[in-house]
């Protein structure tokens, strides 16, 4: 029976060592991850929030008070793992914990996409960022409104904008505000090659020029295949010497007067009689700089204008969102009725 007893006490033991040993196995290169999922690490997050997040990643859950992961700590204490790296990553079902934090430790991000249409100030362009890369909204704001880089690159706080192309860009995540604004000035660059550049000389105009130009542009119509045909009459109104006449600037001088979230639905009379550089009723030529980001599509809309004879634009009341275009001015007259009498009778006074 003792015989018996010591070989049952080898034998449990035995069994017992081997299941302690494959648990033990299975809980660090097991797999942990049964589901792709991403983990965002900040750039002042602890260990115990790295391991916090993951729980989240592994549940799907939002908020959770509970994070433990067996063996998280003990593994990242042999790997001499204890500062986190900051960024975005990508754990991809089948992972085990051991390929998990040997990814934390490596630093090894995944880059995000970053997107944004045109913006009509900093402030907004700031929170729309802000959204999707670690920095704040005011950190980014801060960059950009920097009167030496402002100053470097002749640039100012209200023709900044002109430098933001819209369109997707590829980052990592914890991209510092300073490296941010960086690839954004040489994508501009970029953008703006000898083809554009050639264009923009055989119109006489500027970088900065055609940006504005393209604001305009941008606020005066949402229907691209217009764009050209407007950027064509604006164009013909600068080359005669006839002011621009654009409401996009008039409702931009009010804005900038009374708040960017100020409302006009409507554009006065009284309004066109206001004293500012950027009234294109008072004064003949472009306004200072640009009225709101433009997006590619309206920067070459003017490179790339439609010629025409028109001169005079009214909005039609017949095809929502389009425009009405005549070489005439009895013609813009008649249209021009027919849209105020719309007005009035949709009750749009402001």
């Amino acid at each position: 029976m003792n015989k018996q007893k010591i070989v049952l006490l080898i034998i449990s033991t035995t069994i017992l060592s081997g299941v302690f040993c494959y648990n033990f196995y299975q809980s660090i290169y097991g797999e942990l991850i049964s589901k792709d999922c991403s983990v965002f690490i900040r750039s002042f997050d602890t260990m115990i929030t790295v391991q916090k997040n993951l729980y989240k990643c592994l549940q799907n859950e939002q908020n959770s008070d509970t994070y433990e992961i067996p063996k998280f700590k003990w593994l990242a204490n042999q790997k001499n793992f204890s500062k986190p790296k900051a960024g975005k990553y990508v754990l991809t079902k089948g992972m085990s914990l051991n390929d998990v934090i040997n990814l934390f430790r490596s630093g090894k991000q995944t880059p995000v996409k970053v997107s944004f249409n045109n913006q009509d100030t900093l402030e907004k362009f700031s929170g729309r960022i802000s959204s999707q890369i670690e920095a704040d909204s005011i950190a980014i704001l801060e960059v950009f409104k920097d009167s030496i880089f402002l100053r470097d690159n002749k640039l100012t706080k209200a023709s900044v904008l002109g430098i933001i192309i819209p369109n997707t860009y590829e980052f990592y995540w914890n991209v510092s505000p300073e490296n941010f604004r960086s690839k954004l000035l040489k994508e501009y660059n970029k953008f703006w090659n000898k083809e554009r550049l050639t264009k923009a000389s055989s119109l006489k105009l500027s970088k900065q020029e055609v940006m504005t130009l393209a604001s305009i542009v941008q606020k005066e119509t949402v229907k691209i295949v217009e764009r050209p045909i407007v950027a064509g009459l604006y164009l013909n109104r600068i080359k005669r010497g006839i002011p621009l006449q654009s409401d996009p600037t008039i409702i931009y001088m009010l804005k900038r007067k009374n708040g960017m979230d100020f409302q006009v639905k409507r554009v006065l009379y009284k309004d066109l009689k206001i004293s500012s550089p950027f009234n294109t009723y008072l004064n003949k030529g472009l306004p200072p700089n640009l009225i709101a980001m433009p997006d590619i599509s309206s920067i070459d809309a003017v490179l790339n204008y439609k010629k025409h004879n028109y001169i005079y634009m009214c909005a039609s009341v017949t095809k929502f969102g389009y425009h009405e275009f005549t070489s005439t001015l009895s013609q813009h007259n008649r249209n021009a009725l027919k849209y105020q009498r719309w007005l009035n009778k949709k009750g749009i006074n402001r």
